[in-house]
């Protein structure tokens, strides 16, 4: 694959790309799932309703105890070696022209991305921020121009339950593992997240083309008045 062979993919929906990872057999059809873009707020503008598409890059955070939480989850054994130095803020590890993926501990309440941290992502060039779990600071982040997506939100800062562990590693979201350099779009207009594996970005694009005619060719069949499962059989087999 060449290095922008990815771009491309931008032609597409978030939906016609998960189509296209559901042919291929790819666990969870690369589908971000429960993962939505931050709530508006009536103070900012909205952000232009638009596709972001870029390479992963990827933080994974783990619990820990204090005194407002100290019954922290218990930790996995497959969990990958700690490759950050202690202390340093997790922002400060962005890279350029990607989209951040972070994983958090599932059941927590505290947030792992505000603005101060949005902030300095944006400053280091990414190009978009996906949390799998919460984020805080609705009005700081509805004013940085930067696509925000998560689970939730709170008002309790990241230092109340998690920390970094590992940055550039494989985490989970849901059915997807999402790897390193995968091309991830957020697609606001189809209010969903798909993710290409970095790999299969080619056999991707050799197919939606296919895809994308043959759903164009059964919703002008159904605008004939033909049945859907006419028109199924004639443009899908």
């Amino acid at each position: 694959m060449s290095s922008s062979r990815w771009k491309e993919l931008s032609r597409y929906s978030a939906c016609d790309i998960a189509d296209a990872l559901l042919k291929l057999k790819v666990r969870g059809a690369g589908f971000l799932a429960d993962i939505s873009p931050m709530p508006r707020t009536t103070s900012r503008p909205n952000l232009e309703l638009t596709k972001t598409l870029a390479p992963a890059s990827t933080f994974l955070m783990l619990p820990k105890p204090s005194d407002s939480f100290p019954n922290p989850a218990d930790i996995s054994s497959k969990v990958p070696a700690s490759n950050v130095e202690v202390g340093t803020p997790y922002a400060d590890y962005t890279e350029k022209d990607t989209i951040v993926v972070i994983s958090q501990p599932s059941g927590q309440k505290c947030a792992v991305v505000g603005g101060i941290m949005a902030t300095r992502m944006k400053v280091l060039g990414a190009q978009g921020i996906i949390v799998d779990g919460r984020v805080r600071d609705l009005g700081a982040l509805g004013g940085l121009g930067l696509p925000v997506w998560s689970k939730g939100t709170s008002i309790i800062g990241a230092g109340a339950e998690s920390r970094l562990h590992a940055r550039n590693v494989p985490v989970q979201v849901g059915d997807v593992v999402v790897e390193p350099g995968d091309i991830v779009m957020t697609d606001h207009e189809e209010n969903g997240v798909v993710v290409v594996p970095r790999g299969r970005v080619e056999e991707v694009l050799g197919l939606l083309p296919k895809l994308v005619e043959a759903d164009e060719k059964v919703v002008r069949d159904v605008e004939a008045g033909v049945s859907v499962r006419e028109a199924f059989g004639r443009h899908r087999n």
